[in-house]
């Protein structure tokens, strides 16, 4: 490493922390260079001794609260929740308290540590299903470094409005809606999106697909399948007027006036675990709401074909 400036060799001799991090170290005086400290520009000779001596210090304010998590897997380095809809994932204006972070900072303290409290993905507060945290810094890094490189994979199951003739891929770049700051728009000058969908089953007036993201965009699945004009049933931003098959059944009006959050849940997670180095995969069951949503779209099917 002759040559390398500090910053850069840091980088190269401790993979499992960001550079930005290794870089705040070396202007704090915690990095040592043969017992003095440097600059990140500075250049190394070759054969020095480099020393960390880091203290992790609270990266929120937030607070823990006794909050139930339905945690699907835990080990040292990761933790594995099924979010129930209606929880919010981070303190924001308006949910100081009462979301998966304070659970999270209730069950597992040291995330307090982690930028974010150890989460590298999101899930609208409406959007049920698997979410993955980082328990570790050096899991953390790991984690966005599989999401930023497109190694993750991460599938939904939706109930549409439409009837889906086959699958495809959508690929709209997204960004915010130039006129309301609160949603998402298919953009021009976007940042890249790319989902994939497939059909599961289809309905007299909606369909039941797969949605697999190659990107992970703010409200991507949403935005996508309204653009392709099979927005997803309930979706308060998104949905659009409701699709009622002629002659439907009284349970299906009922059901689908009454569905009133995105029918969207994160169905499987595949990840390469961030320390063991093997590949890991997870899957949540649909949500009772969405359950009890497809039987009676079911029943609708067969109320027809008995006419």
């Amino acid at each position: 490493m002759a040559g390398l400036r500090l910053d850069q060799a840091l980088a190269g001799l401790f993979p499992d922390y960001s550079r930005s991090r290794l870089k705040q170290w070396i202007v704090d005086g915690q990095v040592t260079v043969n017992g003095r400290s440097l600059r990140p520009k500075d250049k190394l000779r070759g054969g020095e001794a480099i020393e960390i001596a880091a203290t992790l210090v609270e990266q929120t304010a937030w607070t823990g609260e006794n909050i139930a998590l339905d945690i699907v897997y835990e080990d040292d380095d990761v933790i594995v929740i099924n979010k129930p809809a209606g929880l919010v994932v981070h303190p924001a204006a308006g949910n100081q308290a009462g979301t998966l972070v304070n659970a999270l900072l209730h069950h597992a303290p040291e995330l307090n540590a982690l930028p974010r409290a150890g989460i590298v993905h999101r899930l609208d507060k409406n959007t049920s299903g698997l979410l993955i945290v980082a328990r570790t810094l050096s899991a953390h890094k790991h984690l966005v470094d599989q999401l930023q490189a497109r190694l993750c994979k991460r599938e939904y199951q939706a109930v549409v409005n439409g009837v889906m003739i086959a699958g495809g891929r959508v690929d709209a770049p997204l960004a915010r809606h130039p006129l309301n700051r609160k949603r998402m728009a298919v953009v021009d000058e976007g940042r890249e999106a790319i989902s994939h969908f497939r059909v599961i089953e289809r309905f007299r007036a909606h369909t039941l697909a797969s949605v697999q993201l190659e990107t992970g965009r703010t409200h991507q699945i949403r935005v996508h399948m309204a653009h392709i004009q099979f927005p997803i049933v309930g979706d308060p931003e998104y949905g659009g007027r409701l699709h009622m098959p002629k002659g439907a059944t009284e349970a299906l009006r009922d059901a689908l006036h009454g569905f009133k959050r995105q029918a969207l849940h994160a169905v499987r997670l595949t990840v390469t675990h961030p320390r063991l180095g093997t590949p890991m995969e997870w899957s949540a069951p649909l949500p009772p709401d969405m359950v009890a949503l497809i039987a009676v779209l079911r029943a609708d099917v067969a109320s027809d074909k008995a006419k």
